[in-house]
């Protein structure tokens, strides 16, 4: 990664603005967002507007700025999250020609909270940075609308698709099944990767584009989406986009999509035993990894572990069931959270409550294994938490947010 080199006063000058970012991050992201969208409201057809209400968005930017600025002298440590980041912008369309609104805004918003704390000089070396850090993710984007463009199948911007089949998997998981309205071929994936959905609604001032993870094995002809119904709930509102996707969304009808983006994916070169961490509808990316194993990989030894509340709850279990069945080396087990009366009947699951680590010990042979996990971030904390008490090493840890980047650190 080359980037234009930084003096070492505008670099000092950075550095020592970072315990400030860290104080100040929240308030100065939100101002951004606040100011940006004022003076740019046609963004809005981009950004996630609940993410933005609650907050996420705001702490996701503070973040990535304090990262920035802390290695802005070696921006190729923190490579791995800019890949990540340029993934979701090449998803939604984020282009070139919107960084220099965002640095603009950006600057305004750190001398609006700090006030005169910002001098020129810190404004400045701050100008400086940011065309650093816009032009490392530009070249990174660039590269990654440029493959998915022209791989075979790919595609640049939105292309129509026609829902052809729409399936009820639980009482709030439905899965769309989406086929090329041009009649052409379909760009290939790595399991664990997702798709923009663009939601034009009735009565909505802006679009509203949402990522969903592709939830069936590549190399079909058509792509698979499983969207959980977001029900509002006491200050929660209900999901806008998921929704509209379940009510007002039928068989035949047209959905706009962006090509296949992520790099939380399935290490298919490696053949150490795996394991699949999934709670809620965060199975989705899992299912794809599962399915995907079994047919390139069937001596691998897999364990697919889910998490939901009940099985009014679980989607695909039937789907799971039969292929960890056709395999030896597959194995597979369920924990409710609160299991219903006919679960406890039937005896559909192994653990009631919510995985442990003293549980996943019991099921697995060892921590020699890659593992991956994806679902509600406290899901998510929990898994992380567990993983690294049973000292199993970051580079065989794989995990996937939904929404902004965030931190599991407990």
């Amino acid at each position: 990664m080359t980037t234009k080199v930084l003096d070492s006063k505008t670099i000092d000058i950075i550095k020592s603005t970072v315990p400030v970012l860290a104080e100040h991050g929240p308030a100065i992201t939100s101002r951004f967002y606040q100011m940006m969208f004022t003076n740019h409201p046609e963004l809005l057809h981009i950004f996630n507007h609940v993410n933005q209400k609650q907050g996420k968005q705001q702490q996701a930017l503070a973040n990535t700025v304090y990262a920035a600025a802390q290695y802005i002298d070696q921006l190729e440590t923190i490579f791995p999250a800019v890949k990540q980041i340029a993934h979701k912008h090449r998803s939604l369309g984020v282009k070139a020609e919107h960084y220099p609104i965002v640095g603009e805004h950006l600057l305004l918003a750190i001398k609006d909270v700090l006030g005169d704390a910002a001098t020129d000089e810190i404004i400045n070396a701050w100008g400086e940075a940011y065309g650093v850090i816009a032009d490392v993710f530009i070249s990174v984007e660039q590269e990654m609308y440029n493959e998915a463009a022209t791989k075979p199948g790919g595609w640049e911007g939105f292309r129509e698709f026609i829902i052809t089949n729409k399936v009820k998997e639980s009482d709030v998981i439905t899965s769309f099944y989406l086929k090329p309205k041009d009649g052409g071929s379909l760009s290939n994936f790595q399991p664990g990767q997702y798709i923009t959905v663009k939601a034009i609604i009735d009565r909505e001032a802006y679009t509203h584009l949402r990522q969903y993870s592709l939830s069936d094995v590549p190399g079909e002809e058509y792509y698979r989406i499983s969207v959980k119904r977001e029900d509002g709930k006491g200050d929660i509102p209900a999901g806008i986009v998921s929704n509209f996707l379940h009510h007002q969304v039928s068989e035949g009808d047209t959905l706009e999509i962006t090509a296949p983006a992520g790099d939380f994916v399935l290490q298919t070169h490696e053949n150490r035993p795996v394991v699949l961490l999934s709670g809620g509808v965060g199975q989705t990316p899992m299912i794809s990894m599962l399915k995907t194993l079994a047919s390139q990989q069937p001596t691998r030894d897999v364990t697919y572990v889910h998490a939901a509340i009940n099985s009014t709850y679980h989607a695909f279990h039937e789907e799971i069931a039969r292929i960890t069945s056709e395999h030896e080396n597959l194995n597979y087990f369920v924990s409710y959270e609160s299991p219903t009366a006919e679960d406890q009947q039937a005896k559909n699951y192994q653990k009631e409550g919510h995985i442990d680590l003293p549980w996943l010990q019991s099921i697995l042979k060892n921590n020699k294994a890659d593992f991956y996990f994806c679902g509600p971030v406290p899901f998510m904390k929990a898994m992380n938490q567990a993983l690294k008490e049973w000292n199993v090493p970051d580079e065989r840890i794989h995990f996937e947010f939904f929404g902004p980047k965030g931190s599991l650190e407990v």
